[in-house]
């Protein structure tokens, strides 16, 4: 063996017995810190938690997993409860918090936790904190002790780990596939709502000497994201479900985007009313890219509040039918306006401004008279509405509710309405003025033959304008309805068909007694309809609305009580006299009888 060999020989031995050595420290090393961290988990982690949280919750979990080679570690079997007997002893000192977490899940993975920081700097920093499907409730309870507390701990959390570590700090939280409930306790009756397949992530979250003043961070966080990518949830009443998709959340940003919002029925519009077992309104609705910005998040988090600078909603639609073939529920719908709804919700509300796009609104309804379906719809309407809110701290300072609105009606003429609710009336006052433009009135005939059985023939509508102040008991007001041409056609259902046909005698009296063919007509007479209109209890606020303005149409167009007194008196002598002529023939027709047998 030559020298060189030897020496190549000797310095194998020599890497090889240095890379052995080498890994019996790093393993002796990761198995004495394994030991100290273990027992620190175990004894410590249970210790911190009820410090740092005033005794108001233990941790509990059955075996602790630590490889500190790979700077990884689990628990298995976690549950965080809180302990009652504490939690009202914070009630009784003003000092519990809004919320009450329960958290249960089968393992929670550390990953990347650094050992050699805790045993040589006293700083524990993770990568990851994962829960894996973890199951989490949060009880609401609102206390008026916390109300104008900031999104930071009163005491900083520092002070129950610095004896440990001068620094805890994780980079990312993540609940993966989580079900989280929501628990309000703020009425006599509890009420509960559960989300599933949540994920919930939470960045940079920090305790330190100053994280606690840090006011870029919330409850010492930078920031938290919640995606929801399907929620499904079926309406108490059976008739429906609520449908929601890629609901996704940035408190950073302040944001909330949900990609499609739905209200689906679960039968057809055929099915529908039997199901029901009377005539009931069908809602089917589906709303795109709705986004809300400037949202508190820390008053969600403390009593459950939706409070936000803006929602925007474009591009959807709403349609609503109705089969009166089916008998009609016989209710009191007195209280059940927009602006009362609005403060019957549960939920506190206070959205700034609501701006609306292009969405198409209609209404369809089946008349057992008739026999056919009227449809009136209103496209492409967009505008925006202010100050919606249940909440009495905002009502104080403004109580009106208002909607500016620019819609289509049948596509055709332009509908501008202003509506102001006065959220504080005793009797819901509310008020609408706006005006219809330019418009063929024979479009309005695909709801005024089947539902009204009424046919426009003829007319061009120059300007339908109209101011309204309402309660819950009645309407007041004017309609100037200015037209030109106008024509009409009475109809009936054809005896053993499904098609209408026109009254020709009544069409005819009712074009020449009743009825202005224009507005102004041509003498410059031009006629104002004032409005009273009593609303029946059974009404609801749409067909109050209807109601009062078909009403003010009526008028204008000259259809008033004494012009139809007038004309069901030509019709009553025309009856009579088609009478007469009948009896005369039949005693025509008996006389020529009694002179055949004669012969």
């Amino acid at each position: 063996m030559t020298f060189k060999k030897i020496i190549k020989s000797r310095k194998f031995k020599y890497i090889s017995f240095a890379f052995l050595f080498l890994i019996l420290v790093i393993l002796g090393v990761s198995w004495y810190i394994s030991g100290k961290i273990k027992p620190l988990v175990q004894q410590e982690l249970g210790a911190i938690v009820k410090k740092a949280t005033n005794g108001l919750y233990d941790i509990h979990f059955d075996q602790v997993h630590v490889n500190p080679l790979t700077g990884n570690a689990s628990l298995t079997k976690v549950r965080l409860v809180p302990d009652t007997v504490a939690y009202q002893k914070l009630v009784d000192e003003q000092k519990a918090p809004n919320n009450l977490y329960y958290i249960d899940l089968e393992k929670l993975s550390i990953k990347k936790f650094h050992p050699f920081k805790i045993y040589f700097n006293q700083q524990l920093e993770i990568d990851l904190l994962l829960f894996d499907q973890p199951h989490i409730t949060m009880v609401n309870r609102s206390f008026a002790f916390n109300e104008n507390k900031p999104p930071r701990p009163e005491k900083s959390p520092y002070d129950y780990i610095k004896s440990i570590f001068k620094a805890l700090h994780i980079r990312t939280i993540d609940f993966k596939n989580a079900s989280f409930k929501y628990v309000n306790k703020n009425d006599s009756t509890v009420e509960s709502d559960t989300v599933s397949n949540l994920t919930i992530t939470l960045k940079d979250w920090l305790i330190d000497s100053t994280s606690a003043e840090d006011k870029s961070r919330f409850y010492l966080l930078k920031d938290a994201y919640v995606y929801l990518n399907n929620y499904t949830y079926a309406t108490p009443d059976s008739m429906y479900y609520i449908k929601a998709s890629q609901f996704e959340f940035s408190a950073s940003a302040k944001k909330v985007n949900i990609k499609e919002f739905a209200l689906t029925p679960r039968y057809s519009e055929e099915e529908f009313a039997k199901v029901s077992g009377y005539a009931k309104d069908r809602y089917s609705l589906q709303l795109n890219n709705i986004d809300l910005s400037g949202i508190n998040l820390s008053s969600y988090i403390k009593r459950g509040e939706v409070l936000a600078d803006q929602m925007h909603i474009a591009n959807g639609f709403l349609s609503v039918f109705n089969d009166n073939s089916y008998p009609k529920l016989v209710k009191d719908k007195t209280g059940r306006f927009p602006h009362q709804l609005l403060q019957k919700i549960k939920i506190p509300i206070t959205l700034k401004k609501v701006l609306l796009q292009k969405l198409d609104i209609s209404y369809a309804e089946f008349d057992r008279k008739s026999k056919q379906r009227g449809r009136i719809s209103f496209n492409n309407t967009s505008g925006v509405i202010s100050n919606v809110t249940n909440q009495a701290k905002y009502k104080k300072i403004d109580p009106i509710i208002e909607a500016n609105l620019v819609s289509h009606l049948m596509e055709q003429g332009k509908l501008t309405v202003n509506f102001k609710f006065n959220t504080t009336a005793p009797k819901a006052d509310f008020s609408y003025q706006g005006q219809l433009q330019d418009m063929d009135g024979r479009q309005l005939n695909y709801i005024t033959r089947p539902l009204a059985m009424v046919q426009v023939k003829n007319c061009l509508i120059r300007k339908l304008a109209f101011d309204i102040k309402a309660n819950e008991d009645v309407a007041t007001g004017r309609v100037k309805f200015v037209y030109n041409d106008l024509s009409l056609g009475l109809m009936k259902q054809h005896e053993g068909g499904q098609r209408l046909q026109r009254l020709g005698l009544l069409s005819l009296l009712a074009n020449a007694i009743i009825i202005h063919s224009d507005n102004p007509s041509d003498d410059g007479k031009f006629t104002v309809a004032p409005i009273n209109y009593k609303r029946k209890p059974t009404g609801s606020f749409f067909n109050f609305i209807w109601k009062t303005l078909f009403q003010g149409v009526k008028y204008s167009v000259g259809f008033t009580p004494e012009k139809i007194a007038e004309i069901k008196g030509y019709v009553s002598k025309f009856e009579n006299m088609k009478d007469e002529r009948e009896k005369r023939r039949m005693r025509r027709e008996l006389r020529k009888s009694e002179r055949l047998k004669n012969r």
